[in-house]
């Protein structure tokens, strides 16, 4: 595997961060993950932009421009031969003296990793996932922005491992005042009484950018949609439960604690709907002309 570390591609052996990194010692970091579908980079502008924002939003400054890191992105995938595969980019703080202070950091550290990327079973999308609501809470939104896609990611391990010790592929955490919000690792959308409900910005989630892709098809297909707050037993009443992130992208959920759901129409609706928007997506991209990895071929 190569890794592309502050400005060049090496093997991942190679690929060292300092143990002074400030995204180590603290967590002092962003980062994005993307999907390539048969070498383009699905949403890329939208990802880039999130990244900047989240950057902005804790003081940080990315040493590359928006081209540069494109171009980075796409010589990683060529440098690994990969054209459907996981893209993680990280951010952090960079190198520094121990203390809280970014300016003890003079450099941000950019690191891309990009990986193979298999489908997930088929079985999952016939049968659905079982996910559970921890006794974790999600991390109060006037502590942390949840806008921020940061590197500090304890407050979801910690409903990862409740979820593990419960056999759920994933968990759904309640905020303080008791309402849903999102999971680990991704958005949750359920369906009952003829709307297709999710958790709004406001319970403090990440807006992710396949929710938001999800909501718009939604939308367009005549589903009436609620962003708001929502409760644990208005999930247990729901007729269909799903979650949603860049590489699930619309995946069905079969059980939620001790409530049994089969995946539906809706549910399935949305599936294929998403795809075909992916298909259109890496169609038009193709379509506007070479790409860079027709120089490779």
């Amino acid at each position: 595997m190569q890794v592309y570390l502050n400005g060049k591609i090496v093997p991942a052996k190679e690929a060292v961060v300092s143990v002074f990194d400030h995204g180590f010692l603290y967590g002092d970091g962003i980062y994005e993950t993307m999907r390539v579908y048969d070498g383009v980079v699905f949403m890329l502008d939208e990802h880039i932009k999130r990244l900047y924002r989240s950057a902005s939003l804790i003081g940080l400054s990315i040493p590359l421009d928006t081209d540069s890191l494109k171009i980075s992105i796409f010589e990683t995938l060529i440098a690994n031969n990969l054209k459907n595969a996981y893209v993680r980019l990280t951010v952090s703080r960079g190198h520094g003296t121990i203390g809280l202070d970014p300016e003890l950091c003079a450099e941000p550290t950019t690191v891309i990793i990009v990986q193979g990327l298999k489908e997930y079973p088929r079985s999952f999308y016939e049968n659905g996932i079982s996910i559970i609501i921890p006794k974790t809470r999600r991390n109060l939104k006037e502590a942390i922005n949840p806008r921020i896609k940061s590197l500090n990611f304890l407050n979801n391990i910690l409903a990862k491992i409740e979820a593990k010790k419960r056999d759920a592929y994933e968990a759904v955490m309640l905020n303080s005042c008791g309402k849903l919000t999102e999971g680990t690792i991704s958005n949750l959308f359920f369906y009952r009484d003829g709307l297709l409900c999710t958790p709004s910005a406001d319970c403090g989630i990440l807006d992710g950018i396949t929710r938001g892709i999800v909501v718009e098809i939604a939308m367009r297909d005549g589903l009436k949609v609620k962003e708001g707050e929502f409760t644990r037993e208005d999930l247990y009443s729901a007729e269909e439960v799903f979650i949603t992130n860049t590489t699930l992208e619309v995946m069905p959920v079969s059980k939620v604690d001790d409530r049994v759901y089969i995946p539906g129409n809706v549910t399935n609706l949305l599936h294929k709907a998403y795809r075909q928007e992916v298909n259109a997506y890496v169609s038009n991209v193709k379509a506007k002309g070479p790409s860079i990895w027709d120089q490779n071929e």
